[in-house]
């Protein structure tokens, strides 16, 4: 399993952002070739912080992200951005490690 996290710091316009995002930019993430899910969360710097929103897809492997964002599809989400990030977007891919949960 491999993930894709992208880290957007507070947009200009904030409506404007989650408009185009929610109406635009997520159904071009979802077309992405092996894309297995996706999450995301609006508004986080609500306290002061420095990210706004976070958005998190899981690939099957790291050369079929590779091959997602190679693809049409994945260059048409990656020409989408400035479209509504107006602060831009950090991209980040990694291959997850689990750690088991102790309950007591």
């Amino acid at each position: 399993m491999h993930k894709l996290l992208v880290v957007y710091p507070t947009p200009t316009d904030r409506s404007a952002f989650e408009r185009h995002y929610r109406q635009t930019h997520l159904p071009l993430v979802g077309r992405l070739p092996g894309v297995r899910d996706m999450e995301f969360a609006l508004n986080l710097d609500a306290e002061g912080g420095p990210v706004y929103a976070i958005f998190e897809a899981t690939f099957p492997s790291a050369e079929a992200l590779g091959a997602a964002l190679a693809s049409p599809e994945g260059r048409a989400v990656q020409e989408d951005v400035p479209n509504y990030a107006t602060g831009g977007a950090t991209v980040l891919t990694y291959a997850p490690e689990s750690v088991p949960a102790r309950n007591p």
